[in-house]
């Protein structure tokens, strides 16, 4: 049965480490999908552009799309940016939309996985303060979402668990960290960057978490990490 290609879409950064991360985790789909033809694009400061990407495409006869943002919450970037150049793209192609990949119980358990390889003893889950550090934003649909994270996280058996941002929202990382310090039971505090790549934000994270007693890195191509993008939703309408 003839399948669309998948093309995960990626914001670029001019970190290069960002581009490095987001090439590994689509080789672990392709690796989790071999029958799949899996594609990537980014929206800013790396190549292949997404435009360029879908020109391609065309040019290759092919007709359906499934467009994967890789992204953790459905903000700015989903609501505007990927929709604005996926409308301009070659009249050929039938593009739809998957849904962002967060939240996810899968994108919860590469959380902890990461908690784990940096140290943190399950053991200690009833005595740990976890903080749950994103990027940030100025959408308050997004701010919500990394808030009802932290307190469904709390719920599977840790001491407390608090979001931050590193940017746009408050409170930041360190802010977070001195108030899990006070809160009663708590013993040690963690930082868990639910961030998928490295770059100027997760180093903030990191810059953030000096106080803190484990520090996870970031999700990148964690195991769980590829199969949240493997199962991810039902795409949506065509654009």
């Amino acid at each position: 049965m003839y399948r669309p290609v998948l093309l995960v879409i990626a914001h670029g950064s001019r970190d290069p480490r960002h581009a490095a991360t987001v090439r590994a985790l689509v080789r672990r789909v392709r690796s989790l999908r071999p029958g799949l033809r899996v594609e990537v694009g980014f929206l800013d400061f790396d190549a292949p552009s997404v435009p360029a990407v879908l020109e391609r495409l065309a040019a290759e006869g092919v007709r359906d799309v499934v467009a994967l943002p890789l992204l953790l919450t459905r903000a700015f970037h989903a609501k505007a940016d990927i929709p604005a150049v996926l409308r301009e793209a070659p009249a050929a192609l039938r593009i739809r939309r998957a849904p962002v990949l967060g939240p996810s119980p899968l994108l919860l358990h590469a959380l902890e996985q990461r908690l784990y390889e940096a140290g943190l003893d399950p053991a200690d889950r009833s005595s740990t303060g976890v903080v749950l550090a994103s990027a940030g934003s100025s959408d308050p649909e997004a701010i919500a979402v990394i808030a009802e994270i932290a307190r469904e996280w709390r719920l599977t058996g840790w001491c407390a668990v608090r979001p931050a941002f590193a940017s746009a929202s408050l409170p930041r990382t360190e802010d977070a960290v001195r108030a899990l310090r006070a809160v009663p039971g708590v013993r040690q505090v963690a930082v868990a960057p639910y961030v998928l790549a490295p770059g100027f934000l997760p180093d903030r994270i990191a810059r953030g978490a000096a106080g803190a007693d484990v520090l996870a890195d970031v999700l990148g191509p964690a195991p769980a990490a590829p199969r949240a993008m493997r199962s991810g939703r039902k795409p949506g309408a065509r654009t």
